[in-house]
């Protein structure tokens, strides 16, 4: 279980990406209020599985910790968490206990009932989970333009680094490609900071979620980015163009890159690493630029 205390900062470069190409069926500007752009601290944790509690209490932390600096008068970067969680249930401040199909007395996954919006979802191994910590005041945002930005860092990377053209759905938050929810949204904004955030399945079981109304939404399916590869490269009309697909490690590192450097871009932001100790003798370094 990693420890997350003593980060030191570290920045990483942030070169142009003039000659990167994506597809997006939504024509998305962020309307900056700010010069130059704004410092967001990395902590990168996509290979490891942290529990569920100790990622939500991390974040509240430094969701009072920038209060108490708004209430000063002083700023604070914005802050961009990626992770995996055990295995675990969380449900929205509203969710309805209906929509999970077992007895929360006897379940062999943890179950949390969280201050974000949304109803409830599943997180687990194979599934990359974002949680920027952001002040919408300098994105000259609101909760529904945030929204929006999420789903965009979303269908940006998967069209840019495997060619898979998701899209939204009316009425619904979320990435979809087809009938499959591939990447669920639920945040919560208290004083114009924003935290929790999104989760995009790369690799994870789908099992889990039969045992759930997923996001109340009882018409659909939940997919994933290695199934829909599968099914893609399995395709003889398109088994020549599809992305190669390598074990699970690698497509979860190619969706991470992506997912950093699109939300770098979609926010117009600068990344700066930071280190956190995992244990007495180990420490873990993110490798991106934006």
């Amino acid at each position: 279980m990693p420890s997350l205390v003593s980060p030191i900062f570290s920045s990483i470069p942030n070169p142009s990406k003039a000659t990167r190409k994506y597809h997006s069926s939504f024509n998305f500007t962020v309307s900056m209020v700010h010069m130059p752009k704004r410092s967001v601290d990395l902590y990168d944790l996509h290979k490891e599985l942290v529990p569920y509690v100790e990622a939500w209490s991390w974040q509240n932390a430094i969701v009072e910790e920038k209060k108490s600096l708004i209430e000063e008068g002083k700023d604070l970067a914005d802050t961009l968490i990626i992770l995996q969680h055990e295995p675990v249930y969380t449900l929205g401040t509203g969710s309805k206990e209906e929509y999970m199909k077992f007895d929360v007395k006897n379940t062999s996954f943890e179950v949390h009932r969280t201050e974000r919006g949304g109803e409830v979802t599943y997180h687990g191994p194979g599934q990359l989970v974002m949680y920027p910590i952001i002040n919408l005041r300098y994105y000259n945002m609101d909760a529904h333009q945030y929204l929006r930005a999420l789903e965009e860092v979303v269908i940006r990377a998967l069209s840019s680094t495997f060619s898979i053209e998701a899209s939204r759905i009316k009425g619904l938050t979320g990435v979809w490609v087809g009938n499959q929810k591939l990447a669920a949204i639920g945040i919560k904004i208290s004083k114009r900071i924003a935290y929790h955030g999104l989760a995009l399945n790369v690799t994870t079981d789908i099992k889990p979620f039969q045992q759930i109304v997923p996001c109340g939404i009882q018409d659909r399916e939940v997919g994933s980015i290695k199934e829909l590869l599968h099914e893609q490269f399995s395709s003889p009309v398109n088994r020549q163009d599809q992305y190669h697909i390598t074990d699970d490690s690698e497509l979860i590192g190619a969706t991470h890159k992506s997912l950093i450097q699109e939300f770098c871009e979609v926010f117009q932001v600068d990344i700066q690493n930071k280190h956190i100790r995992l244990g007495a003798s180990q420490e873990k370094t993110a490798n991106l630029t934006c």
